[in-house]
């Protein structure tokens, strides 16, 4: 839910929220921590993240399937 700014009356994006940051921040953390261990374990863990199958790089393939999982919230 986004307020209205009392300066100019115009509501925020979302991206702009404490909250959209707060859910982001903590979903990337999560699947990070995921694709780590389970890259020490050996799993394929790029097919179980939704947007992570053509990733290149760790970072990348987890940014990539947060913003795909932001994108079903908004």
């Amino acid at each position: 839910m986004s307020y209205p700014n009392t300066e100019t009356g115009a509501h925020l994006r979302a991206d702009e929220t404490h909250a959209f940051w707060t859910i982001f921040v903590l979903a990337f953390v999560f699947l990070m921590v995921f694709a780590v261990a389970a890259s020490a374990i050996g799993m394929h863990w790029r097919t179980m993240l939704p947007g992570a199958e053509n990733a290149k790089t760790l970072v990348s393939g987890v940014s990539a399937s947060v913003h795909t999982f932001m994108s079903h919230l908004i």
